[in-house]
């Protein structure tokens, strides 16, 4: 296995796709983690965590459309959920890129 700091950093910040394509977020780092997992450190462990917090992310939009019908509330939630989807990938690629250890909260983890 190789080291390769770029490729875990480019996992990272191809999840902003969801934002020009809607689906592309989750489509890239799934083609990336599933090439590289045996190819680079850390991959697998970083394409997981990609995939759960991305998952997470769908089940919380959708949670947030019937709360807009019903109280209005799911507007500022789906904002919200937004904004994470734009800053956590950033932050997290820029820690891979410093050697830290990424985070995402609120995560639910379906892949271990």
């Amino acid at each position: 296995m190789r080291e390769d700091n770029q490729m875990l950093v480019m996992t990272h910040l191809s999840q902003l796709l969801d934002l020009v394509t809607g689906i592309g977020g989750f489509i890239v780092p799934l083609v990336l983690w599933l090439t590289q997992k045996d190819k680079v450190a850390g991959m697998d462990m970083h394409g997981k965590m990609i995939l759960n917090f991305q998952i997470s992310l769908f089940i919380y939009s959708i949670i947030c459309i019937p709360l807009i019908f019903l109280f209005g509330l799911g507007i500022l939630l789906i904002i919200i959920v937004g904004l994470i989807a734009l800053i956590l990938p950033i932050m997290n690629a820029i820690k891979v890129s410093n050697g830290e250890m990424p985070y995402y909260p609120l995560t639910i983890e379906f892949l271990k």
